[in-house]
């Protein structure tokens, strides 16, 4: 009987349900997921889900078809997430940006540039799609969230937008009003911190 349910609702997403009452309960706990993972904030996310839910209803005529009902409200969504982070940017500083508990200055020159002394291979790298696909997993995405709950706003806001839904550089900079170099200088402190936080947190008690 699960199971059949499960099948039923499963083909209700792949057909594209074009009845709004049903968007709630086909794709509501999957959007106020990926709108909690960017914004940290139960209320926030659960306002960009209405937000978009909203938007949606209005402009249901324009939704043609051509992907699915999901992809096309998290579209949306993630248009409305943006749009959090760009309010947000505009009523912060730059040294709001960066954080002071984050400063990692045995890494990092006063410029922000990495430390030469410093091996290349022990600079943080590229994390690709890596995180996204480690956020299926329920558990590690409760550790990650936690992991990334201590950083600034804008920092963390800079490493969802390049790392999970891997957005230009170029955007971001204008989304978050910020320069490259304090986008590099961000990424580069949040690297560090989630790959010690998640060291702990989970790979070591994986391993």
């Amino acid at each position: 009987m699960v199971a059949a349910t499960m099948k039923k609702k499963q083909n209700l997403i792949n057909k594209s349900p074009s009845d709004p009452s049903s968007w709630v309960d086909l794709h509501g706990d999957y959007l106020y997921g990926y709108a909690l993972l960017r914004l940290r904030d139960q209320s926030a996310a659960e306002d960009a889900v209405q937000e978009t839910l909203l938007a949606a209803i209005q402009n249901r005529s324009k939704f043609e078809g051509r992907a699915s009902e999901r992809t096309w409200l998290t579209g949306i969504l993630k248009h409305k997430i943006i749009d959090q982070f760009r309010r947000a940017g505009k009523e912060s500083t730059v040294d709001d940006i960066e954080g002071a508990e984050f400063e990692h200055s045995d890494f990092f020159r006063d410029t922000g540039e990495w430390k030469n002394h410093w091996k290349p291979e022990k600079a943080p790298v590229e994390w690709r799609a890596t995180p996204a696909e480690l956020v299926e997993q329920e558990e590690f995405w409760n550790i990650f969230v936690r992991c990334l709950s201590p950083l600034p706003k804008r920092i963390a806001s800079a490493f969802t937008l390049r790392e999970i839904d891997e957005m230009p550089s170029e955007e971001i900079c204008k989304v978050l009003g910020i320069s490259a170099t304090n986008l590099w200088v961000m990424l580069h402190r949040a690297r560090l911190h989630l790959r010690n936080c998640l060291q702990i947190n989970w790979f070591r008690r994986a391993a």
